[in-house]
């Protein structure tokens, strides 16, 4: 079976830690393909003797593989002179049985030759650097949870209960009061001096939260564990500082960004949005792409007129988790009513997970309008009125209740005739 040859020249790598197996394809005006094939190493020498290659054959458009981090080299060297293409490995996994890694290459080129490759969204260069800023925060963030539940521990062990009387145990009363007892193990003191006046729970209560006792083997893990926080958040500083230098150039498009329900008052969440997705929304032909490609909508699997899983996909690993986060802020949000309504209306027939997950496909649709189009976010259409089929009988109270979400306001007409 013979296919389409859209692409005359291109190439296929297949990308390992040490070494780059690529194939050419050149087809001829009669339709034969003559394959070049050679190995190179993925150390800087060969990418620039690959490039080389690439020239001997007047070969400009290339296509590989995304195979853990081996890639991201090839791919900054190789793009600033050729079009380079990024395919998930689902799209370009071979037969099982007779496969090696020159088989390999000879099949992502076949592949992207006829053109049956997907290619994957890559963002222009300074987003990616953004990107990795930024999830490499994220990183340092969970080691700091993760800290401070050891931390927890230790107090726990020691019946220190000052959670129960902090809500931050982490901040700047309780925090003083854990380096008083590390610096004066087994002393008995007077809580007050270092108690907020704005603490919520009497001093009593306190001085009885921190009637424990440290042994030295818990105080030397809790000081390690408060130390390392300490470390993390001076690193954490530093990152936010150039996260926020590398931002400068996209002001305008943050603008825009925050104007979408939810990513106002962070600063932050509002750079991530901008990293995860890039500026340029011309890469999603429609808004349903842009869904698509984070993971928020349901798959289509379906075989003999039977619906086998609509489950979402795994795409979106890093803004997914941010998606929802927002999303279960809107929610107790009056200012705009158009996401609680929504949510209260799936919710009801498909159940909390799917109604989250719609209310951030609705986030993501608003996202992409402001980002393509470049105005403010407005919430026109969403609160418009819907005619039902039959009548529906409320109470007064009811249909007041439901002009106000409306956005309308009452005045006393009595009082407007009489001035």
């Amino acid at each position: 079976m013979a296919f389409k040859i859209f692409r005359k020249n291109c190439c296929g790598l297949d990308v390992h830690k040490t070494w780059i197996y690529a194939c050419i394809g050149i087809t001829d005006t009669h339709g034969r393909t003559e394959y070049k094939q050679a190995r190179f190493s993925s150390f800087s020498k060969g990418l620039k003797e690959l490039a080389d290659w690439f020239a001997k054959y007047s070969c400009t458009e290339v296509c590989m593989e995304s195979s853990g981090k081996y890639w991201i080299p090839v791919f900054n060297v190789l793009e600033q002179s050729y079009y380079v293409v990024l395919a998930h490995p689902k799209y370009t996994k071979p037969q099982k049985g007779n496969k090696t890694d020159r088989k390999d290459a000879k099949w992502i080129c076949d592949l992207f030759m006829c053109d049956m490759v997907k290619p994957s969204f890559i963002p222009p260069p300074d987003i990616r650097h953004l990107r990795d800023l930024l999830r490499f925060r994220m990183k340092l963030t969970y080691q700091i949870t993760g800290m401070k539940n050891r931390a927890l521990n230790c107090l726990t062990v020691s019946n220190l209960k000052l959670d129960d009387v902090f809500s931050d145990v982490f901040g700047k009363s309780s925090r003083s009061i854990i380096q008083y007892i590390l610096e004066h193990p087994g002393e008995t003191f007077d809580v007050t001096p270092f108690v907020h006046p704005r603490c919520k729970h009497p001093i009593e209560e306190i001085q009885a939260a921190v009637d424990g006792a440290v042994s030295p083997e818990q105080a030397t893990k809790l000081k390690i564990c408060l130390d390392f926080i300490d470390e993390q958040q001076k690193r954490i500083t530093e990152l936010d500082a150039e996260i926020f230098r590398l931002a400068e150039p996209h002001t305008v498009v943050l603008e825009f960004i925050r104007t979408v329900p939810g990513l106002s008052k962070a600063p932050l969440t509002a750079i991530r949005i901008l990293s995860e997705l890039g500026a340029d929304m011309s890469v999603f032909p429609t808004s349903k792409h842009l869904v698509s490609w984070a993971g928020c909508c349901p798959r289509n699997d379906q075989s003999a007129q039977k619906v086998k899983s609509t489950r979402i996909s795994r795409a979106g690993t890093f803004l997914k988790p941010l998606l929802v986060q927002i999303v279960n802020a809107l929610l107790k949000s009056k200012q705009h009513p158009e996401f609680k309504e929504r949510y209260q209306r799936i919710k009801a027939r498909r159940g909390h997970k799917k109604a989250i997950i719609a209310v951030c496909r609705m986030l993501l649709t608003a996202i992409w309008n402001v980002l393509s189009k470049l105005e403010p976010y407005s919430a026109k259409g969403y609160l418009a009125d819907k005619l039902t089929e039959h009548s529906v009988v409320i109470s007064k109270s009811e249909g007041l209740t439901l002009l106000r979400k409306r956005g309308y306001i009452f005045r006393d007409e009595l009082t407007d005739s009489t001035s």
